[in-house]
């Protein structure tokens, strides 16, 4: 080796190692305070005192628990957003507006496909409340009597029964008269409890397949239980029938509308656009995405707004179906789905109902803010809607898809999923009591749509106020009706009366916008301001000392330990691979010797001639020549030969 190198090892086996390449922890961390910025851990190494260091240590680590509460007070405070609302006052495009009547299809056009349904209906009324005979008369007729000349065909799949509070476990059928025993649970629809409160009430039951489960639905009015009864057979028949035939069965846009006024402009039916609803026939959509331009109103107030005067019909009604005369007007979205069933309001005959708007547009943060959805394409559910998501499309969608996948068929009052069809008990026997369990698990949040649906980050609004008053007055009508009736003449051969109109007045009642928007209550720069001032504040330190800190703390600490833990593997594979060492010959002991087991006294001077010689010795021998003396004799001899060659001469 070099000399520079020899002294290069020396200085550095010599001078302690710190920093990163410090050998173990505990010198690490003393490099650390003896050169760190931050004042609290550098007093700590140097104080002196024990008293002193402990107060330092208690200090630093106290600073240390306050930077970090901060902190994380911070980083929640991050993930909140702040409201404001700002309100504009501008020109305000005008919502779409669909109307229905509440009434779905004309009684003349439907009457034949409901003729059987509507006998057994009549004559479960007769039975049960003796229409139209009295209750002594009907109490003294047999049940026999009402069932002859018909063959009940409805009541055979869903049978209605009484049930009366003092015989448990057993119904009396509608059209048999006979007690017949109920298995399963029963389940009363008006108070949602396993229990009947009251002496007599009525229901009907449900049974799967194999008619092992079975469950019978109770109600505390018997109007309830027969039009919901009616209603299951109604959609089982009209699910069968299609869709063409349906609309034509239902009311025409010339029939329902009588006259149309927007902004101080006429309009007609060729303004509305054909929105045909499974529950209310044939809709109406005023201001549809399908125009060509959106409208919208330059001024508040009823003049400016969308004022209609709409037929009602009440002679078509079906009276088993809906128990109310009016219509149902829905505002809404171009661009979103008209849920007439959910948010429709409904509109009196011989009323004028004037309706005033407020339009709020609220826009909500997406994650990690709030649990929204932009478009709903991070939703796991399929839009079956020819619409934009909303939180009620999202749960309808869910149901759908659940009933096509659990019962096999699709719910008749919501769209048809893909490849799907509308339940009906030809193809499908059993789908009711599958419905009805469905929808019981809906409600009760077991399948999971409430959890996987999310709200729309952005979304209008309209606040509505509703106000009514009657039209025609008394004056008036004798001579609105006749101008009325002429103007529908080549649409209906009647005269008009008051309970056939109802009039529609939808306005902004001002041109004020509302506008709800949410913002970061904190933003990237000022989150990191902030954070510098907690560390500048308790610990005097900065984004550099931050740095130093993750360099030594998680970078040359857990460095000391991996060269720690790699030199004890390297030795433990060293001592694996090395060769075993063999072992040293056993020495002889002296009662090894079996010259001495001859006698246990000490050997004598002529005994121990007699000894073997030890194992492994050499006898000592005559030492070999001292060369050097050797060859100072040669040299001396030499000489005298020298000497003796002087003489002669």
């Amino acid at each position: 080796m070099a000399p520079g190198e020899k002294i290069k090892a020396k200085i550095k086996k010599n001078l302690p190692v710190t920093g990163p390449q410090a050998p173990t922890i505990k010198e690490l961390m003393r490099w650390y305070c003896l050169n760190t910025n931050t004042h609290g851990c550098r007093r700590i190494v140097v104080s002196r005192g024990r008293l002193r260091r402990l107060l330092w240590i208690g200090f630093t680590l106290t600073a240390v628990a306050l930077i970090l509460w901060q902190c994380a007070l911070l980083v929640f405070s991050f993930y909140t957003v702040s409201v404001s609302i700002k309100v504009h006052f501008r020109k305000l495009d005008f919502p779409a507006v669909t109307i229905c009547n509440i009434n779905p299809y004309k009684y003349s056009a439907v009457r034949n496909l409901l003729a059987d349904l509507e006998q057994e209906t009549r004559e479960a009324l007769k039975s049960l409340y003796g229409f139209p005979e009295s209750r002594r008369r009907r109490e003294a007729e047999s049940w026999s009597s009402v069932l002859e000349g018909m063959q009940p065909r409805f009541s055979d799949r869903i049978p209605l029964l009484i049930f009366d509070q003092y015989e448990k476990g057993k119904a009396r059928d509608f059209f048999t008269g006979r007690k017949r025993k109920v298995d399963g649970r029963i389940i009363h629809k008006a108070s949602n409890v396993m229990h009947i409160e009251s002496k007599q009430v009525v229901g009907f039951q449900l049974c799967s397949n194999d008619t092992s489960n079975c469950a019978t639905y109770t109600f505390s009015s018997g109007i309830n239980a027969i039009q919901e009864w009616y209603k299951l057979h109604y959609m089982n028949i009209m699910a069968q029938v299609p869709l063409e035939k349906k609309i034509n069965m239902s009311y025409s846009a010339e029939e329902l509308l009588v006259t149309c006024f927007f902004d101080g402009v006429s309009c007609d039916a060729r303004n509305f656009t054909l929105f045909h609803h499974p529950m209310h026939g044939n809709c109406y959509t005023f201001n549809n995405r399908e125009n060509e331009t959106i409208l919208s109103t330059s001024m508040g107030g009823s003049e400016y707004g969308l004022q209609v005067i709409l037929y009602i019909n009440e002679e078509e009604y079906n009276p088993f179906l809906v128990s109310s005369t009016g219509a149902k007007v829905i505002i809404h979205r171009q661009d979103e789905y008209p849920f007439v069933e959910d948010v429709g309001t409904e509109i009196e005959t011989a009323m004028v109902t004037s309706i005033g708007m407020h339009l709020t547009e609220s826009f909500k943060l997406s994650e990690p803010y709030s649990q929204c959805t932009e478009d709903g394409s991070d939703v796991p559910i399929r839009n079956i809607y020819n619409a934009a998501y909303s939180l009620q499309i999202c749960l309808h969608s869910c149901f759908q898809t659940k009933m096509v996948e659990k019962c096999g068929c699709a719910q008749y009052s919501q769209p048809l999923p893909p490849a799907a069809n509308y339940c009906n008990y030809q193809q499908h026997p059993n789908w009711m009591y599958c419905y009805y369990q469905l929808h019981r698990a809906f409600v009760q949040e077991e399948l999971g749509c409430q959890s996987v649906c999310k709200e729309a980050c952005s979304f209008k609004e309209w606040t509505l106020t509703t106000s009514l008053a009657q039209w025609p007055s008394v004056v008036s009508e004798k001579w609105l009706l006749p101008v009325l009736t002429w103007d529908q003449g080549r649409q209906i051969n009647k005269k008009l009366n008051k309970t056939d109109l109802a009039k529609l007045l939808i306005f902004y009642k001002d041109l004020n916008q509302r506008s709800i928007m949410e913002s970061p209550a904190n933003s990237i720069e000022m989150l990191l301001s902030n954070f510098g001032g907690q560390l500048g504040l308790w610990m005097s330190c900065s984004v550099v000392c931050v740095i130093e800190i993750i360099e030594v703390f998680f970078i040359d600490f857990f460095s000391i330990i991996a060269r720690r833990q790699w030199q004890k593997a390297k030795e433990w594979w060293a001592r694996k691979q090395a060769p075993p060492c063999p072992e040293a010959p056993r020495s002889p002991q002296g009662q090894d010797n079996p010259a001495l087991d001859i006698d246990n006294d000490l050997p004598t001077f002529n005994s121990a001639l007699h000894l073997p010689p030890a194992l492994g010795t050499q006898v000592p021998g005559t030492p070999p020549p001292k060369y050097n003396t050797l060859r100072l004799e040669r040299a001396f001899s030499n000489q005298l030969t020298d000497t003796q060659m002087l003489d002669e001469l």
